[in-house]
């Protein structure tokens, strides 16, 4: 989703929040609140925002990812006897 189309949603959820409360935005404040939102989602999306928090192990060239992609499947393959992962009750 581009960062223009989840600006749009995030920003009709949060007029229709407002809206239930009994506030009513200018068009301005509208405007204000997308450009806001926007620049949050594109900020938040970069790959090295999610890096900078330690969410992501690498960030690879694009040229690099069938390298990238042969060693994670060779490392996999190593051992093939690995115990089935089970996370517990995942409470967000």
């Amino acid at each position: 989703m581009s960062g223009d189309s989840a600006a749009s949603v995030l920003v009709e959820i949060k007029l229709k929040q407002l809206e239930r409360s009994g506030k009513v935005l200018s068009e301005e404040e509208k405007k204000e609140l997308y450009e806001s939102v926007k620049r949050t989602y594109d900020e938040q999306t970069d790959p090295r925002y999610g890096a900078a928090r330690l969410w992501i192990d690498k960030i690879i060239d694009p040229i690099e990812t069938r390298d990238a992609i042969t060693l994670a499947l060779e490392a996999a393959a190593l051992n093939p006897d690995v115990a089935e992962f089970k996370v517990g009750v995942l409470q967000t």
